[in-house]
């Protein structure tokens, strides 16, 4: 399948189906130019096909040719919110995203290397629990996708949804592919039987 700001891995079913979603990822270094781009690393629960995302993870941008990290958490469509936290490339992050019931959420960062956790409880009222997703994205602004960092190869470790390593049961491949058609970030296979797998940025979208 394809996504015009998702690659990854998705699972889909009906409402209620997706309670939780974990994955542990390595911040990759980024290639800057003199443009500004953008990329994210995160888990979320619904998105796919509904209006509301309960999500967490790590940006990785370049801002004038200069590389920013940083953690957050998003309850979409509310804006992102930023972790005043370092964030480094190499540093092993780990993050989840679990529905407590009554429209509540847990979603949790960690960046095991940096030694720091951030654990916050949100609402949303929309949620419908009907897909979790384990992404890198190219982000969105003001309803436009922005260019996507080359982030070279991110790599996603014991990605779970409802505390079953992906792979075990039916998800779906997602490639990034521009709007004319441009592939700019493919998935692997999934390794292992415990949800690894990474994502390659594309030099041919570049």
């Amino acid at each position: 399948m394809t996504s015009t700001n998702w690659s990854g891995y998705a699972g889909a079913g009906a409402a209620g189906t997706f309670t939780s979603v974990a994955a542990g990822w390595t911040i990759p270094t980024v290639t800057c130019a003199a443009t500004n781009t953008f990329s994210s690393f995160w888990v979320g629960l619904d998105g796919d096909g509904s209006n509301t995302v309960e999500q967490t993870g790590t940006e990785a941008d370049c801002d004038g040719g200069t590389a920013a990290y940083s953690g957050w958490f998003e309850m979409f469509p509310n804006a992102p919110v930023f972790y005043d936290k370092p964030v480094q490339p190499g540093d092993d992050m780990v993050a989840s995203v679990t529905a407590e019931g009554a429209g509540v959420f847990m979603l949790t960062l960690f960046d095991m290397t940096q030694n720091w956790s951030e654990i916050t409880e949100q609402s949303s009222s929309g949620a419908t629990l009907a897909s979790a997703e384990v992404i890198a994205e190219a982000p969105s602004s003001g309803g436009q996708i922005e260019p996507l960092t080359n982030f070279g190869t991110v790599n996603f470790a014991a990605a779970a949804m409802n505390n079953v390593a992906i792979g075990t049961s039916p998800v779906a491949a997602l490639t990034l592919q521009s709007a004319d058609g441009v592939i700019e970030a493919t998935p692997s296979a999934i390794s292992g039987g415990v949800g690894n797998f990474s994502v390659t940025w594309d030099s041919s979208g570049a």
